[in-house]
């Protein structure tokens, strides 16, 4: 017999949520949710705007919400604006509490695996585990069949001596000096006292210089007047952006074993979040209810292709964003996008963008010299130069 239906390796976002949402549809499924480390989730913020998901999937996914706000601000050098779609996160120790709550011995933490099959999972003590199907949802599969940017972060919690006076999110503060390629400063408010502040940049390479980006943090800190009482933790991540891509060849490096999240190239292509797409490929399984193998493989694939193929124009925008114009005049791409119709700014971050939405975001003057957009424009095989 068997040692489960279906085995889910790795125990972040994709494969927690698709856990999760089976317990509570598919309870007679016998769900193991194996992962490396100490605890689900590992060390991260999720968030999502509030028209990034249906109704029905904010509903299944309240319990796990930490913090929500009714709008969220950006700010550039040349534009500041408050907008008023919702803003949601979650937070990875609520996210480990809740799974293991709700799961209990369906999770196995401190397990390595050493190999996957389709239908099999060989964990580093040698031990074999057999099942219905695996999916692999360890996060990014290297690959030479994807040219990738990357955005590169980091997070501090802080607790600060004096109320900070900020209301609601800043999902990209600009103003701040450019260096590196994009770079922006989030903020999303806590508590009266207590926020947390992620240093970012859109960079061609994706090491982190840790160092640097805390001095950068401390910079942002001391120029609002805050003092710190307290670090409560810091979280770091380096989220790939799709700039061109054979993704038929990606999923055949997969070699029919069932993947999900990042390695299943799920992710918003231009903003890197990862929640939206983690919680309707969960809808989209649930629904179809099929757990063999060769059935998950074949569903997921099919539909990772349909995503992306609805998604050219974003990595279009992408290498605008990594290869048109000084690197410290990048900034200015972003700026002229967020000028534009609320509507339009919602539907980019659903990655539901209409062909007026399309027409109208490169439209006009372009804000980076014509040339080298034009060069981006055209440069849709990237990843064949990465390959060779």
């Amino acid at each position: 017999m068997a040692d489960a239906d279906l085995i889910l390796v790795g125990g972040g976002l994709a494969n927690g949520l698709l856990a999760l949402r089976l317990r509570q549809r598919r309870p007679d499924l016998r769900i193991l949710l194996l992962e490396q480390g100490d605890t689900l989730g590992g060390n991260h913020t999720w968030s999502f705007h509030e028209t990034d998901l249906r109704p029905a999937q904010r509903a299944w996914l309240t319990p796990l919400v930490g913090q929500c706000w009714p709008a969220y601000e950006v700010i550039f050098p040349d534009l500041r604006r408050r907008l008023g779609n919702g803003y949601a996160s979650l937070f990875s120790h609520r996210f480990h509490q809740y799974l293991m709550a709700e799961l209990g011995d369906s999770v196995r933490l401190a397990t390595a695996v050493s190999q996957i099959e389709p239908r099999r999972v060989l964990l580093s003590t040698g031990q074999v585990l057999d099942a219905g199907a695996v999916i692999d949802g360890r996060g990014v599969r290297r690959s030479a069949r994807l040219a990738l940017g990357y955005q590169k972060f980091l997070g501090q919690e802080l607790r600060l001596r004096q109320p900070h006076g900020v209301q609601i999110p800043i999902i990209m503060d600009a103003s701040v000096a450019q260096h590196d390629g994009y770079r922006f400063v989030y903020v999303l408010p806590l508590s009266a006292d207590r926020l947390l502040i992620e240093d970012t940049y859109y960079a061609d390479g994706e090491a982190v210089a840790l160092d640097t980006l805390r001095a950068n943090i401390a910079r942002y800190v001391d120029a609002r007047g805050w003092q710190v009482d307290e670090r409560l933790r810091e979280e770091q991540g380096v989220l790939p952006i799709v700039l061109s891509g054979d993704l038929p060849g990606f999923w055949d490096e997969a070699r029919g074993v069932p993947q999900s999240g990042l390695s299943a190239a799920l992710f918003h292509p231009t903003t890197g979040y990862s929640l939206p797409d983690a919680v309707r490929l969960t809808d989209h399984l649930v629904a179809l209810d099929r757990w063999d193998a060769a059935g998950l493989f074949a569903a997921i694939r099919a539909y990772s292709l349909a995503q992306w193929r609805r998604r050219g124009f974003f990595r279009l925008l992408n290498r605008m964003l990594f290869m048109a114009g000084p690197a410290d005049r990048r900034w200015a791409v972003m700026q002229r996008f967020y000028g534009l119709r609320e509507p339009l700014i919602q539907r980019f971050y659903a990655a539901d963008l209409t062909a007026w939405d399309r027409l109208r975001i490169v439209s006009g003057k372009p804000p980076v010299p014509v040339a080298e957009a034009l060069r981006a424009l055209a440069a849709v095989n990237l990843h064949q130069k990465d390959h060779q």
